[in-house]
């Protein structure tokens, strides 16, 4: 590296931030100091909470002014930002600095064409006409490998899927070719095959301009495949940082240590037949004992769900949207099955289906003998008794106007198991089976952290004693630690209640712990289904293979072993009218594991 790669694109030295409230002014981060070089990758990691996305915002100034207070130097190339002008900072943002946000959509504004917001950032600061501003936008769009850019170009961003919209978001981020950029948690919301593309991209396009990175995550294994330093933080504190293999193979505090020990790795399994708790972490010295294996499931029982030839297609002017197609399953009291997949193969539409939240467009759907799919309202809403649902976004499936012990009585007070008298102690007993305390019951939804919130969603869906839970994506928005929790609480409740879970995941790593079996799901059909170690050790379709071999492995050593891109998105499930699907068949490759056999 020359001594120009060396010299710190970004120094922050002794940031302090402060938020204003009711009794004064209060630290969220105190004394942060990191630096970024040309050329160079610094991750920021620590849980929820910690700081990580308050220390971008404030090097960027985008906190409220008059309700935020920043202390200390921001510099950038040199210049201290925490005393520029607001006209300065606007040409900063975009402009030196390029940033990515988690979440895409909201990030993107959706009456604007993407070619429009990509090309106002080049109008506005590298002085094109709009003639050229557009020409380099579809020159961006196409670096990025966003298919069909040109025809794409016109196209509002509802259009376009997650992996896409992120690539967008990269584009704009990086169309005035910036010294710096931020980039927080731009990764975690998105399938594990779109991901690797998006960190192999990133890297590319990061070698090629020489760009300092300050990557904001959770995920460590990301963190191994692409940070050079590491800072990690713990309730607005630095708590360590040094070279990322330093980090990994010698970790100096007690909370890194016990960050560390959290990850779910691939591999760690072995042959058992159940899945295994996560492990638990002491405190004290981030030390972790290894995870039992739960309870496997008993022979010869009656399987609580039956899914047989399961379609659900959706009508549009131009064709159908064939969500779902010729999917067959059972599951029994006690058993996991993980669906797995890309965003867009069906995994959620199956779980809604099985539900009644969507209808099924042919096939049939058995839970607890009674036929889902022919059933009345009034039948169903008795079955809603045997089945209900864990979402993934714990914070949209709770009403915000009313208490958590409200939101939790009311299921019970609606089929008429308990009074109202005994619906507040039914509530305590719940919130502590979940770990949580029974005074919490008065609060409201936005008073918990994400974790919290996601425990009571569970509350509130064994509230009924189902025998039957659909959790889809309910824990891939988690912390490492917590999301290892909340494993760890629905693994005790199988086991205490002998549930039968539908577990909907695109983390492989999460997925290998929690599953007795797995069916991996592309473009709307089941390709692959077994026993959970026959999957994982036996991968026998391409897809599926594909799906294991992009998880990031969270070992610095290992670096650049993730498999190169695929240049190519996923195909559409649109089809013509009156679209027959290919009859598919199926070869067993050792008891229980099928594999669907390739079209003739």
């Amino acid at each position: 590296m020359t001594d120009t790669a060396k010299r710190p694109v970004l120094s922050v030295e002794n940031l302090t931030t402060s938020f204003k409230t009711a009794e004064g002014w209060r630290a969220v981060i105190r004394d942060i100091n990191v630096e970024v070089n040309a050329g160079e990758t610094v991750a920021i990691v620590g849980e929820s909470g910690s700081g990580k996305s308050v220390t971008a915002l404030s090097t960027m100034r985008l906190l409220p002014a008059g309700r935020a207070r920043c202390e200390g130097r921001i510099l950038l190339e040199g210049r201290d930002l925490l005393k520029a002008s607001e006209a300065e900072m606007r040409s900063v943002r975009g402009g030196t600095i390029g940033m990515i946000f988690q979440e895409p959509m909201t990030s993107l504004n959706p009456v604007f064409t993407i070619g429009n917001q990509i090309a106002e950032a080049l109008v506005l600061h590298r002085d094109l006409s709009w003639k050229a501003a557009e020409a380099e936008a579809l020159r961006l769009m196409e670096r990025v490998r966003i298919p069909a850019a040109k025809s794409r170009l016109n196209e509002y961003p509802h259009k376009f899927s997650g992996g896409m919209r992120q690539r967008v978001m990269i584009a704009m981020a990086l169309a005035c070719r910036p010294k710096l950029l931020i980039a927080d948690e731009p990764t975690t919301a998105l399938d594990v095959t779109v991901q690797a593309e998006i960190l192999h991209l990133l890297r590319e396009l990061q070698r090629e301009e020489n760009m300092g990175v300050l990557f904001i995550t959770h995920d460590m294994g990301v963190v191994a495949e692409v940070a050079d330093r590491t800072l990690v933080m713990f309730r607005g504190d630095m708590v360590e940082t040094g070279p990322t293999p330093q980090i990994f193979a010698a970790p100096k505090a007690v909370y890194t240590r016990a960050l560390l020990a959290s990850i779910p790795r691939l591999g760690t399994m072995g042959d058992a037949a159940a899945p295994r708790r996560f492990p638990d972490v002491d405190p004290a010295t981030g030390k972790a004992s290894d995870g039992r294996v739960t309870s496997p499931v008993p022979g010869g029982v009656t399987p609580i769900l039956k899914v047989e030839k399961l379609a659900v297609r959706f009508a549009l002017p131009q064709g159908q949207i064939h969500a779902v197609e010729d999917v067959s399953f059972d599951l029994k009291p006690g058993e996991t099955l993980a669906l797995v997949g890309e965003s867009g193969c069906g995994k959620s539409t199956t779980g809604r289906a099985i539900m009644r939240l969507v209808d099924p467009s042919a096939g049939s759907i058995t839970v607890d003998g009674q036929d889902v799919a022919k059933a009345s309202s009034g039948a169903l809403r008795a079955m809603r008794r045997t089945s209900q649902m864990i979402f993934q976004d714990p914070f949209a499936s709770l009403n915000p106007r009313i208490t958590i012990g409200s939101a939790i009585a009311e299921p019970m007070l609606a089929h008429g198991l308990i009074s109202r008298r005994e619906a507040k102690e039914r509530v305590a007993e719940l919130l502590q089976q979940v770990g949580l305390s029974a005074a919490m019951a008065d609060r409201h939804p936005h008073e918990f952290s994400g974790g919290q919130r996601q425990r009571i969603s569970i509350a509130r869906a064994i509230a009924l004693q189902p025998k039957l839970i659909v959790a889809d994506e309910a824990v891939s928005a988690l912390d490492v630690s917590v999301k290892a929790q909340v494993s760890n609480l629905l693994l005790d409740l199988q086991e205490q209640h002998r549930l039968a879970y539908l577990f909907i995941s695109h983390d492989m790593a999460v997925v290998e712990r929690m599953s007795h079996r797995v069916a991996v799901m592309f473009l709307g059909e089941i390709v692959e289904i077994g026993p959970r170690a026959a999957i994982f050790d036996n991968p026998q379709h391409a897809y599926t293979r594909r799906l294991i071999s992009a998880v990031p492995i969270p070992d610095p050593a290992r670096r650049g072993q993730l498999n190169p891109p695929l240049n190519e998105e996923i195909k559409s499930p649109l089809r013509p009218h009156g679209y027959v699907p290919p009859k598919r068949t199926y070869r067993e490759v050792s008891p229980g594991h099928f594999v669907q056999e390739a079209a003739a």
